[in-house]
C-alpha cells in the first residue's frame, strides 16, 4: 500500500515504534505471535517449554499397541483382565513377621504388536514419591514392570520382571492352575519365587508373593496386593 498524505506515514511510523500493527500491511499470525512473544517472554518460553514436553514419546505407536493380535491362540489370552488401571493396596511381611502396609497403582496394556503385555507396578502411588515419602522396609519404593510373551512351545508365558528401584529382577513361567494364575521362578536369592493371581474377577483381584527354600515343601509369605480396577465399582468379593 502507498501513503498518500504524509501523515498517514507518520502515523504507521509510530504505530510500528510501540510494536502495533501497521495500516499499510495487515499483520499475519506469524508476525502476532513473534510480537506477543517479545512483550511476554516469560510465558512464551513456558509455553514452548510445555509444548517440547507434551510431544509424543519415541515408543508411541511402536511399543504400545491399540489392541491384541487377532491370530492369538486362547491360551494367549489368559492375562487380558489386567489391561487398564488399577489402585493397589500392598501388605508386605518382613522375616521378623512385620506388617507394612502401603498404597500403589498398576497400569497394563498390550504391547509388540499386541502379542504381549507389558504392566508397571508402582508403589507408593505416583502423586505420593519423592521427598517426604514414608519408609517402606518390607517392600520398598518399587516401580518396576513385567512383559508376559505366550510361548507357544512351552504352552505357558515366559514372564520378566524388572525394577530398576529396588534392583530387583526375576524370569518366571506362568500357567493356569485352577482358577489361578500362578508363576514360578528362581529366587534372586535362591530358593523358588512363586507369584499367583487369585480370586480374579472384571473389577478386582489379589497379587500373592511367596518364596519357598525347600523345593516347595513350605512357603514364606512376602507380599499380597489387592486390585481394584480404577473409575469401576467394585464386585462383590
Amino acid at each position: 500500500k502507498r501513503y498518500t498524505p504524509a501523515a498517514e506515514l507518520a502515523d504507521d511510523l509510530k504505530r510500528f515504534l510501540v510494536g502495533e500493527p501497521i495500516r499499510a500491511r495487515p499483520v499475519g499470525p506469524v508476525e502476532k505471535a513473534w510480537r506477543w512473544s517479545k512483550r511476554k517472554p516469560a510465558l512464551a518460553s513456558l509455553l514452548v517449554l510445555l509444548g517440547a514436553c507434551s510431544a509424543p514419546s519415541p515408543l508411541a505407536g511402536v511399543l504400545e499397541s491399540s489392541g491384541p493380535a487377532r491370530d492369538r491362540p486362547a491360551e494367549a489370552r489368559l492375562y487380558d483382565f489386567l489391561v487398564g488401571r488399577w489402585d493397589l493396596t500392598v501388605n508386605g511381611y518382613g522375616k521378623d513377621g512385620a506388617r507394612q502396609e502401603s498404597r500403589g497403582e498398576l497400569v497394563a496394556h498390550f504391547v509388540l504388536e499386541g502379542k504381549a503385555i507389558q504392566d508397571v507396578w508402582i508403589t507408593p502411588p505416583r502423586g505420593e514419591r519423592g521427598a517426604g515419602a514414608p519408609d517402606r522396609p518390607v517392600t520398598g519404593p518399587f516401580y518396576g514392570t513385567t512383559l508376559r510373551i505366550y510361548d507357544p512351545a512351552l504352552a505357558a508365558w515366559r514372564i520378566q520382571w524388572s525394577d530398576p528401584t529396588t534392583q530387583y529382577y526375576a524370569l518366571q513361567i506362568g500357567r493356569p492352575i485352577g482358577d489361578e494364575i500362578v508363576q514360578i521362578g528362581e529366587a534372586p536369592g535362591g530358593g523358588t519365587l512363586r507369584w499367583r493371581f487369585t480370586e480374579i474377577r472384571a473389577d478386582s483381584f489379589h497379587w500373592i508373593a511367596d518364596t519357598s527354600a525347600d523345593d516347595g515343601a513350605t512357603w514364606t509369605l512376602v507380599v499380597v496386593n489387592l486390585a481394584r480396577r480404577r473409575g469401576r465399582t467394585p464386585g462383590p468379593n
